[in-house]
């Protein structure tokens, strides 16, 4: 029988929700593309509740314990006496979510004699260091697509609320206030801007299919072009490499993965490339961006906007300059956790464990590292490499494209 170890945000501060705002979920079976949702063979939770957080569980301990395994939950994750340290010891399994990593470096595999499989409940393993997962031949998996559609949305909504001055106008309205001129002294319309996304992959693109309705130039950067006919569809234009698409961009969405080519891309000599009063929208990662810079164009007036849902380090201090940085619209990594995307990525990590508990093959677009070697959608998506990097710790992969 398993050890399972699962690493949870806490629970809202008045407790799970007696009710939801909602009564239920929209349906829907394949994701764009093709690829279905999650097939576990049942699920033990309500679609459309708290599961991410500690309480919640990811509706696996009725499933786990009847078939005689153990689940350890909590949040308490970082340092040496954190729960997790102290309970990875005698784990088989690990299961994590990139909202709140459980940061799995070589030193926590050294001390993780038993363990078998490390699963990202969400999309985004690069908190596991994956060299040692090869090297020790466990198992790592992740929800692939599951929040994809859940972050582009958020994005969408960043650019409006960014260029529409939506927050501040707001905070008139909460004050009682009826200020329209400070309102609208830095709003404008987002009709006939160009937007550019850094990476066109699933959630680049994404964003890209949901901006073409509004009206704007649609310009995208990434080591693999899209198809001519997407690109006619979309009225794309392709930039070689993100310096050459920076100047010619109104809005710019971070939407690739951090390791070394693209940690603190966006610095003080590259944010030089930008429009003055461009905006920038980040839900990848914190660190593709150079803390201060950020804070420093936004006080000068040369950036219009920065809005994120990705920090470093994560969770973020409370002195974290982005907290309190002129026309921010920052949120706490929560873009892919929704109620929605909960529901998937449980259902998710429940096939998964069903299917590593059976001995039956782990779907391929799931599988990281397998068998001592990249796996899956891992062989597509990394490439070795030997430099630093990774979401927020080490990493010894670099993800290509």
């Amino acid at each position: 029988m398993a050890k399972v170890l699962c690493v949870l945000y806490d629970d809202p501060i008045g407790g799970l929700p007696k009710t939801y705002a909602r009564d239920d979920l929209p349906k829907i079976d394949h994701y764009p593309g093709g690829q279905t949702l999650p097939t576990p063979k049942a699920i033990d939770f309500i679609p459309g509740t708290l599961l991410g957080s500690v309480s919640g569980e990811l509706g696996l301990r009725t499933y786990l314990e009847a078939n005689g395994h153990t689940l350890v939950v909590t949040s308490d994750k970082d340092g040496p006496d954190s729960v997790f340290e102290k309970e990875l010891v005698d784990a088989d399994i690990v299961i994590s979510q990139p909202f709140w990593p459980a940061y799995l470096t070589p030193e926590r595999f050294a001390k993780a004699k038993n363990l078998k499989l490390a699963l990202t409940a969400g999309i985004g393993s690069d908190h596991v260091d994956l060299q040692s997962a090869i090297d020790r031949g466990v198992t790592v998996a992740e929800v692939t697509y599951c929040n994809s559609i859940s972050v582009a949305e958020h994005v969408v909504m960043m650019i409006l609320g960014l260029v529409r001055n939506y927050l501040p106008a707001h905070d008139w309205a909460r004050k009682g206030g009826w200020n329209i001129a400070d309102c609208v002294q830095h709003s404008y319309d987002l009709e006939a801007m160009s937007v550019g996304t850094v990476a066109a992959g699933r959630i680049g693109l994404a964003v890209l299919r949901r901006l073409a309705p509004f009206d704007v130039k649609l310009h995208y950067t990434d080591r693999h072009r899209l198809p001519e006919t997407i690109e006619k569809e979309l009225n794309l234009t392709f930039h070689a490499t993100r310096e050459e698409m920076y100047p010619h961009c109104d809005v710019v969405t971070l939407n690739c993965p951090l390791h070394p080519e693209t940690e603190h891309m966006v610095n003080e000599e590259t944010l030089k490339l930008f429009k003055r009063g461009a905006y920038i929208v980040n839900t990848a990662r914190g660190k593709l961006c150079d803390r201060d810079a950020i804070a420093r164009e936004l006080e000068s007036g040369r950036l219009a906007g920065y809005a994120g849902d990705v920090w470093f380090p994560q969770p973020a201090p409370a002195d974290h300059p982005w907290r309190t940085m002129a026309w921010n619209g920052m949120t706490p990594h929560m873009s892919g956790t929704s109620l929605t995307a909960q529901a998937r990525y449980a259902a998710g990590t429940r096939e998964i464990l069903e299917c590593f508990f059976e001995g039956r093959p782990i779907r391929d677009e799931y599988l990281i590292v397998q068998g001592g070697t990249l796996a899956g959608v891992g062989a597509h998506s990394y490439s070795k490499g030997n430099a630093t990097g990774g979401s927020e710790e080490a990493a010894k992969f670099k993800k290509a494209g």
